[in-house]
């Protein structure tokens, strides 16, 4: 346990805040500017995926990927709550699961696409995501 200003918490339940904060700005950010810009991501996408075996598919990807941002986004940022007010993990653990699955797919587009540096930049979210769920639970 750490006191500071006389408020007592464990570091654990810190980082279960700060990840689940994270993801929730992430995911909620991410997720909200495809629905705002849709025509602008799909324009991007369209020539991302232009020369891969996925550019007939990429409204239909461009739509689950967002419903699961915002998803995950929405379910972190209510686990953020839940956390700080009642010390309850469930609403964080399954948001931090949605983003990880949201990522999986994320990852699996970039390599099929031989987008090997952007599926690498997305590792680093993988990792925070896995050490959250470990944190969660």
């Amino acid at each position: 346990m750490i006191d500071i200003f006389g408020f007592s918490f464990s570091i654990e339940w810190a980082m279960q805040l700060l990840v689940t904060a994270f993801l929730a700005v992430l995911f909620l950010q991410s997720g909200f500017d495809k629905l705002f810009d849709w025509s602008g991501n799909i324009e991007y996408l369209t020539e991302h995926f232009s020369k891969s075996t996925l550019s007939p598919f990429v409204v239909p990807m461009l739509s689950v990927i967002t419903v699961l941002e915002v998803a995950a986004g929405i379910a972190c940022g209510y686990g953020f709550i839940e956390l700080l007010l009642w010390e309850s993990t469930e609403w964080a653990l399954w948001g931090t699961l949605l983003a990880g699955i949201n990522v999986l797919f994320l990852f699996a587009g970039q390599r099929i696409n031989k987008d090997y540096v952007g599926a690498a930049v997305l590792v680093n979210y993988f990792l925070l995501i896995v050490a959250g769920l470990y944190i969660l639970t």
